[in-house]
């Protein structure tokens, strides 16, 4: 069982992503750990609108990360200068997450890092060979938003 198991892992969609995303963060993770930063951090400041501000009940939803783990991204953004939290004028419960010029710097340089892995690919692979990669993780979203990958299977 473990020769044959180790070769059908290796090929499957489940690990290729998994093995693929895991390299990718740690190599964002290592770029931004250049600047004392991490990805979560880089992710946070790319989804903070730059000119005015954004709302934090809806970045968790925009980066697709829990409330606690934004929680304590949010903290350390903070305490390192990157943003500061004003009211929301109008909600007065709610809070606006506003980039400092250190944290719109910082989001700059996220950003170059992002688009450098992209050229980066967009170097080795063939246009249409990225629109078909695309399309496919395009339909494999859609699977598991509507729910369709598990209801008619049974799983034993």
């Amino acid at each position: 069982m473990g020769t044959n198991w180790v070769l059908m892992k290796e090929k499957t969609i489940d690990y290729l992503l998994r093995a693929t995303w895991m390299s990718v963060a740690k190599m964002y993770n290592e770029e931004a750990g250049k600047k004392g930063s991490t990805m979560a951090t880089g992710f946070a400041l790319i989804s903070i609108d730059p000119e005015n501000g954004t709302s934090s009940t809806s970045l968790g939803p925009k980066m697709g990360m829990e409330a606690t783990s934004l929680s304590r991204t949010l903290k350390t953004m903070e305490e390192k200068g990157l943003i500061q939290r004003k009211p929301n004028p109008t909600d007065g419960r709610g809070v606006i997450i506003h980039l400092t010029e250190f944290g719109k710097e910082m989001r700059d340089y996220s950003k170059q890092v992002i688009i450098t892995f992209d050229e980066a690919v967009k170097d080795k692979i063939s246009t249409e060979d990225l629109e078909t990669f695309k399309s496919v993780l395009e339909v494999m979203m859609e699977l598991i938003q509507t729910k369709k990958v598990y209801k008619k299977v049974k799983i034993v």
